[in-house]
């Protein structure tokens, strides 16, 4: 009777602690690792959304850049933080799905992270050098179908967003185009300016200036949806291929074991910044939809991208370098 009741007792406790630790927590900063250098699409996000998390939270969101082997490092140090909340990981398929998928990491994503939220989608926009000869995607096609592998495109490097792109827009096209990977997209995009690169399938963002300014022309857009930054570009779904669809994520995760109340909390912060008008705003900017949703909608997320991606690497015979 005695042991039975202490064991009530410790039920009990555990079960008012539960709400406590949420509303406890956190006490001190927060180190959000982005596992890229500064300056890109996720890194821009994690800034964006971690500003207006910390104002939520009451404690500083500490945005910590730990780039290296495709996102790999960082995505690997959060995998082992202690799961206490103070260490946190904004992330896209990337390092989460692709990486895993074209060799060896040493994380497990289903088994090692607790996915809190995704905070924003934005699709890339294709685009290809003035000197080819092709106004739409329909042309493009046509003329990679009369010129087989006398076409590349860039990307910033193998396995990533752009490359994958390319890959699942030749496999769904029939095509055979050539993929030239560089050391980040920022060599990439200065080739393609120059004409040595013919096409690619890049952010919106930076490119906004080229496109306008016609040193680089616009076909289509890799999202389901125009894009309010280039709303006279269709998409690629539209223009020629039907189902067509690269919208790169970006979302919040936690180390696995992390407490349910301080995901939750997390989660619930998170939807109310993203869904905010000025915070929509300003991702429209960056090309970039805010997204939200549940940590389980988030995990299916994860689930149906790593399914789709392994199905699109292994058609398109894609190899880790």
């Amino acid at each position: 009777m005695q042991t039975m009741t202490k064991f009530c007792a410790l039920v009990s406790a555990a079960l008012f602690a539960f709400p406590a630790l949420a509303q406890d927590y956190p006490s001190r900063p927060v180190r959000l690792v982005v596992p890229f250098a500064a300056g890109g699409p996720n890194d821009i996000i994690a800034r964006l959304v971690g500003g207006r998390l910390s104002e939520a939270l009451g404690q500083p969101i500490v945005v910590e850049n730990r780039p290296g082997a495709g996102g790999n490092i960082g995505t690997d140090f959060v995998a082992k933080a202690p799961p206490d909340g103070y260490t946190l990981l904004s992330a896209g398929p990337g390092s989460l799905i692709i990486n895993p998928l074209l060799g060896s990491v040493p994380y497990d994503t289903a088994r090692d992270f607790a996915p809190v939220s995704l905070m924003a989608s934005a699709p890339n926009v294709l685009v290809v050098h003035p000197s080819v000869p092709a106004k739409s995607v329909k042309e493009l096609i046509a003329l990679a179908r009369a010129r087989p592998r006398q076409l590349n495109y860039a990307s910033g490097g193998p396995g990533s967003t752009p490359h994958l792109s390319g890959a699942l827009f030749a496999v769904m096209a029939g095509i055979d185009i050539v993929h030239v990977p560089y050391k980040g997209t920022g060599p990439a995009s200065a080739d393609l300016l120059g004409g040595q690169v013919q096409m690619a399938f890049f952010g919106i963002p930076p490119l906004l200036p080229h496109i306008k300014s016609g040193k680089l022309r616009a076909l289509a857009v890799t999202g389901m949806r125009r894009s309010p930054e280039l709303p006279e570009v269709p998409t690629v779904h539209e223009a020629a291929l039907p189902g067509y669809e690269v919208s790169p994520w970006y979302g919040l995760l936690a180390p696995a074991g992390t407490s349910r109340a301080i995901i939750t909390r997390l989660n619930a912060e998170v939807a109310r910044v993203v869904r905010s008008a000025d915070m929509k705003e300003k991702l429209a900017v960056q090309g970039a939809e805010a997204a939200g949703g549940t940590p389980e909608e988030y995990a299916a997320v994860i689930r149906a991208d790593t399914a789709t991606w392994a199905r699109v690497i292994r058609d398109a015979g894609i190899r880790g370098e």
